[in-house]
């Protein structure tokens, strides 16, 4: 599926309006000082469009006062669609002899300039709304259980945010990947 490019004021004022939209997700953020920070680095704007062309819905969730960032989460109701029907990393996709998946969400996070979730972050997120009820998002996996030929995925059932585990080399049309961006 082609998606459409959009232009950089164009982004800009869809973060605005997500931004205004949603404001329980950062009630104590000013806008006008986020729009001078996407204005300064064009580079991590950018960025954001290629989360938003992916059906992530990109929205500040939080400012780290030590680093002086933004922090912005895909925070698509669902997990974003055209990251959808991924297995975890590189040596999963490898190991698969049949049935391959298309791309792996490791690989295709790094090419989008983006990190994917922790545990932690997708924790923080549900506090936000309730996320993947329909679907379910991989999460960067500790390398413990990686090692092991795991990898981790959350959603969020029956009022509860669920941690799970699979085969990284497993995918289906309904788990993605969130991503996060700093800027």
């Amino acid at each position: 599926m082609a998606t459409l490019k959009i232009t950089s004021k164009e982004m800009l004022s869809t973060l605005q309006k997500r931004f205004l939209k949603n404001m329980h997700r950062h009630a104590e953020l000013d806008w006008l000082k986020i729009q001078h920070k996407l204005e300064i680095h064009p580079k991590k704007l950018a960025v954001l469009q290629k989360m938003e062309e992916t059906g992530g819905e990109p929205d500040v969730v939080d400012f780290d006062e030590k680093s002086d960032e933004y922090i912005f989460f895909d925070c698509a109701a669902e997990s974003p669609k055209e990251r959808r029907s991924f297995c975890y990393d590189r040596d999963a996709l490898e190991k698969r002899k049949e049935n391959k998946p298309k791309n792996n969400a490791l690989d295709k996070a790094a090419e989008m300039g983006i990190e994917m979730l922790s545990e932690e972050d997708y924790r923080y997120l549900q506090t936000l709304g309730s996320f993947d009820t329909k679907t379910s998002s991989w999460l960067k996996t500790p390398d413990n259980i990686r090692k092991l030929g795991g990898a981790i995925f959350g959603d969020f059932r029956y009022g509860t945010v669920f941690i799970y585990h699979n085969g990284a080399e497993s995918y289906y049309a309904a788990r993605g990947f969130r991503g996060k961006l700093k800027v």
